[in-house]
């Protein structure tokens, strides 16, 4: 009897690790179907974009965070004239680069969104993680838009809270 307790107790424990490691950091999303060419970006405004994105928040005090899952969602609101991004670059609480999202420039369809999903145990960003967006469109149309949902649920209780990305000077 001992025997199989503690067999089935190894075998929860491979399974939960297997499980927890295929959480923490989700690999990079596949967009080489929007892949963009230089002849694309040719002549086009460029601009950049903030956005706050939080992979914690703080529950009770500041030595307790609470884990949340964020949805990046990357928007072209234009109903006939595409939008290309050629950096997404997400930082954590202390400035530092976690990681580029982009390898290539991408184009986003008329009223396309396109996402990045921060997992919920993935914890590099911190309470004050952001990316910063550079992207380019014609001058005629609205720059695209950003926002990020994140959420957490724990047994019957759940939270949710977006943010907006906001328009940065481009660098000289």
């Amino acid at each position: 009897m001992k025997k199989w307790t503690l067999l089935l107790l190894i075998a929860t424990a491979v399974i939960l690790s297997c499980n927890r490691a295929a959480y923490d950091e989700a690999p990079l999303p596949d967009w080489s179907a929007h892949k963009a060419t230089p002849t694309m970006l040719a002549g086009l405004d460029t601009g950049r974009t903030y956005l706050s994105v939080y992979s914690s928040i703080y529950s009770l005090s500041e030595h307790k965070p609470h884990d949340l899952t964020a949805t990046v969602s990357m928007r072209n609101v234009h109903p006939t004239d595409t939008v290309y991004l050629t950096q997404a670059d997400y930082f954590n609480t202390d400035g530092d680069l976690v990681k580029h999202y982009l390898q290539f420039p991408i184009l986003i369809e008329p009223l396309e969104t396109l996402e990045i999903v921060i997992n919920e145990r993935d914890r590099t960003g911190g309470t004050g993680a952001n990316f910063i967006f550079h992207w380019s469109a014609d001058s005629t149309i609205p720059p695209p838009y950003f926002e990020a949902v994140m959420i957490s649920t724990t047994g019957s209780q759940g939270l949710s809270f977006t943010t907006k990305g906001v328009p940065i000077p481009n660098e000289e």
